[in-house]
């Protein structure tokens, strides 16, 4: 094996590769819609740098942004903080993340070391979408409310944070290899009305339950109302003050039709936690 030197170039891409990326194809749409030409990626980025409002605005279209209403100016004020972006349009990101429905073809490829393999298509995730929103909106959850979850990256999580903001409710998790403590640290901070929760989870060949946890969380998050289980691991639910516990399946009950809640452009996604040092 040769060793390589300071400053080899070990891969580039063919002009094919190049031809198909949605960069060029970006570019090529700047040309064809906007009469803005770019010799190459420096010229872009300066551009993209200099002429924000432009970029942005250019951004939207090519994106094809679905709004209920749009924009007044992309950016109010360029300040930091404090700037305003895309004033007065009136969205969902769900509603935007869903746009690209293909039916049948695959939306979610899923693998762990709990579950060998899982596709979830783009009709049964929006099937699923509609029906848990449906069941949150019965469980009294509203736009601006909280949904909180303590899961892994698995279906079941991407389905209840799509459900949760097609409400205008905002989104919140931590990962089950927390302990009670961190979890109620971060989540109590912004009063969630519902929590999602996994029974526990794998990990290096280990099964960890979580239940006991999940039972504390219920305890000292008094502003959950309902507690939402999914069986993740598959054992039999621990009686641990569960009993009380929404099945994740009751939500998935009842058929629904989608429907978007619109909101302001800086209405709030999500809520992350930083470690500190991040």
């Amino acid at each position: 094996m040769k060793s390589l030197t300071d400053g080899q170039i070990i891969w580039e891409p063919t002009k094919e590769q190049i031809e198909q990326t949605v960069l060029t194809q970006y570019v090529k749409w700047l040309k064809e819609k906007k009469g803005l030409t770019f010799h190459d990626y420096h010229e872009l980025w300066k551009w993209s740098v200099d002429e924000l409002e432009q970029f942005w605005a250019s951004i939207w279209d090519y994106c094809d942004v679905k709004a209920g209403r749009t924009y007044d100016r992309v950016l109010a004020e360029q300040s930091m903080p404090g700037a305003k972006w895309f004033e007065g349009a009136r969205l969902n990101y769900a509603e935007n993340a869903l746009l690209n429905d293909q039916e049948e073809k695959t939306a979610i490829f899923f693998r762990s070391e709990h579950i060998r393999q899982q596709e979830v298509s783009w009709k049964e995730l929006k099937e699923k979408v509609a029906s848990v929103a449906h069941s949150l909106r019965k469980l009294g959850v509203k736009s601006g409310d909280r949904v909180v979850a303590y899961m892994p990256n698995i279906p079941e999580a991407v389905i209840a944070f799509l459900a949760t903001v097609s409400i205008g409710a905002i989104w919140s998790s931590c990962s089950p290899d927390f302990g009670a403590r961190s979890v109620i640290d971060r989540f109590k901070q912004i009063e969630p009305v519902v929590l999602l929760a996994v029974d526990g989870y794998q990990y290096n060949g280990n099964v960890y339950d979580k239940t006991s946890v999940v039972s504390q969380l219920k305890q000292e998050l008094v502003s959950v109302k309902h507690t939402v289980l999914v069986p993740y691991i598959e054992k039999k639910i621990l009686e641990v003050n569960l009993a009380d516990t929404v099945p994740w399946d009751d939500l998935l009950k009842e058929k629904a039709e989608l429907s978007f809640e619109s909101v302001p452009f800086d209405h709030p996604l999500w809520i992350l936690y930083s470690s500190g040092t991040t």
